[in-house]
């Protein structure tokens, strides 16, 4: 068995390929969105719903929104632990690899995981550790917007088409231009931006309070600023259905009152959407495409909700984009029929799926200036980024100069015409020897397979002697012996059982609402209080019947019935 991941910034989800089509699992809750949170409390981990609402009452021991930080070495401490973005997601992966078992009644060892279009080679491989570190073998890695193309059933067309996927998420934005034609999915661009998503759209919302209320954000305590950011986060879902919204909230021992509607809104985050454009007119620009020559546009992602999104895509492209599917739900769904295409589910038509290499690929090299000077640090590019994988290129270069002994080959990624401001993947050196007058050039061939596996092979022309480079890791991406460290320490961690996640989250809910409403807190201390007793009574029925009764009152408190 096989199963899809989207392994999301905000929300996860996990999913598999059943006679009836793709199928998501629910966590513990019942909800098939699993927040892509981690809490550390009474030194166990919590996961999920319980570990967002611990980013208010406990934001010193929560994290979230870690995706953005794959790829790198950036190490987060909750309690007495220290995590790496990787262990962090290989958390989040082990609790959608419990809901799966639980649903299916069997262990899960094998999985195809999704990931921004956009995401460079480091950021790649980490989400192949991460799964490595969550027990699991990753088939494959998809493109979030070819897995949301195949959501869709456009492989099931049976006319050719071009389509357009913006994909806007919690921490990423991405696009890719796909053409569908006899059975085979073929990725003709991507383009995107790694730092742009609904949390930027949400600071925008948090900036223009501060401002408003003149408020200074140090004069808030850690708890109080996540506070806020909470409620935020619900106005801005609210602002996707109507058109004002007034936040009522007390900080700092303030009880303020704002009022914001969407066309202001949409104002402020002007600048958010003109950074939209400049990948999707990028990605236009690489597939040699005109917008008309574009049969539909798809819109996935949860951010893709908010109707300033909508009017975009709809002012450029000039017709309504395709939002059938639960934007939440989309990428998951693909990722469940690349699992099954994977798995050779007979359900299923035999379907290609071409990539492309999203970055391009290429030296450093020196150049003479007009005044005759040699200067370093441009950039030579050997793969051109959009290239389809696996693709190999090569070219010829020569020594400045005459008795040069050692040809360096500095490996580098990015779009940058200078290295400095690319990413520097590895190095090559390559000792010369001096045959008289004999050709000293040197053959280099760049090839890059669908594992997101750069081999660099240079070959010196006179005597046909080789070099190679194999990159399999990157600058922030772990180790094999690393790995099984951190592999270790992780089986050893204190995970709280499944079964006991609701009552968890319905505790760590209670208490960040006794952080927000300061007016009811004696009403919220009472209701803890009577819910830990029942727990501490281990009567089922009881446990039952007080969990039902809190959660009503709950969602009576945050007016969500």
């Amino acid at each position: 068995m096989i199963v899809g991941i989207d392994l999301g910034t905000t929300h996860s989800l996990i999913g598999m390929h059943g006679a009836d089509g793709p199928v998501l699992f629910p966590n513990p809750h019942g909800q098939v969105l699993t927040p892509s949170a981690v809490s550390v409390a009474d030194g166990a981990v919590l996961v999920g719903q319980a570990a967002r609402d611990r980013l208010v009452s406990h934001p010193g021991d929560s994290v979230a929104h870690f995706k953005r930080w794959m790829g790198t070495d950036r190490e987060t401490r909750l309690g007495s632990h220290r995590f790496r973005p990787e262990e962090l997601s290989a958390l989040v992966l082990r609790a959608l690899l419990a809901d799966a078992e639980a649903a299916l009644g069997h262990k899960v060892e094998e999985a195809v995981i999704s990931v921004p279009a956009y995401f460079s080679d480091a950021q790649r491989k980490a989400t192949r550790t991460a799964g490595e570190l969550a027990g699991i073998r990753v088939e494959r890695l998809i493109n979030e917007p070819t897995a949301a193309a195949l959501a869709y059933g456009l492989q099931e067309r049976e006319r050719e088409g071009r389509i357009l996927v913006l994909d806007l998420g919690g921490g990423t934005f991405d696009v890719s231009i796909l053409e569908l034609f006899d059975g085979i999915v073929e990725v003709h661009a991507s383009a995107g931006d790694n730092f742009l998503g609904g949390e930027d759209f949400l600071q925008v919302l948090a900036h223009a309070f501060r401002q408003d209320m003149k408020l200074d954000p140090a004069t808030l305590d850690a708890s109080e600023q996540a506070q806020l950011l909470h409620r935020l986060e619900q106005l801005k879902r609210e602002l996707s259905a109507r058109s004002a919204v007034d936040l009522q909230l007390t900080l700092g021992g303030r009880e303020l009152h704002w009022h914001m509607d969407e066309a202001r809104y949409a104002q402020l985050c002007e600048p958010l959407l003109q950074r939209m454009r400049t990948p999707i007119e990028r990605a236009i620009r690489d597939a040699r495409l005109k917008p008309e020559a574009l049969d539909d546009i798809i819109l996935v992602g949860g951010a893709a909700r908010m109707p300033m999104v909508v009017r975009l895509a709809t002012r450029m492209f000039g017709r309504l984009p395709l939002r059938h599917i639960h934007p939440d739900q989309a990428i998951a769904l693909g990722a469940a029929v690349a699992a099954g295409m994977k798995a050779r589910d007979s359900a299923l038509r035999e379907v290609v799926l071409t990539d492309v290499c999203p970055y391009t690929l290429g030296t450093q090299v020196s150049r003479m200036g007009p005044d005759g000077k040699e200067r370093t640090g441009y950039f030579h590019p050997i793969i051109q980024r959009n290239s389809v994988v696996p693709v190999s290129r090569e070219d010829v270069f020569h020594p400045v100069h005459a008795e040069q002994k050692v040809l360096r080959f500095d490996v580098y990624q990015g779009e940058s015409p200078t290295v400095d401001r690319n990413i520097k993947l590895g190095e090559l050196q390559i000792p010369l020897t001096n045959h008289g007058n004999a050709d000293r050039s040197v053959t280099t061939r760049f090839t890059y397979d669908v594992d997101g596996i750069l081999q660099v092979e240079v070959t010196e022309n006179a005597t046909g002697k080789r070099h190679e480079l194999v990159l399999e890791q990157n600058p922030g991406v772990l180790a094999p012996d690393q790995i099984q460290q951190r592999l270790q320490a992780l089986q050893a961690l204190k995970v709280h059982p499944r079964d006991h996640q609701p009552n968890i989250a319905l505790i760590a809910r209670t208490e960040r609402l006794y952080s927000e409403h300061v007016d009811q807190r004696e009403q919220l201390q009472g209701w803890l209080l009577q819910f830990r007793e029942a727990l501490e009574s281990q009567d089922t029925q009881r446990v039952e019947r007080h969990r039902r009764e809190l959660g009503r009152a709950l969602d009576e408190l945050e007016g969500l019935q």
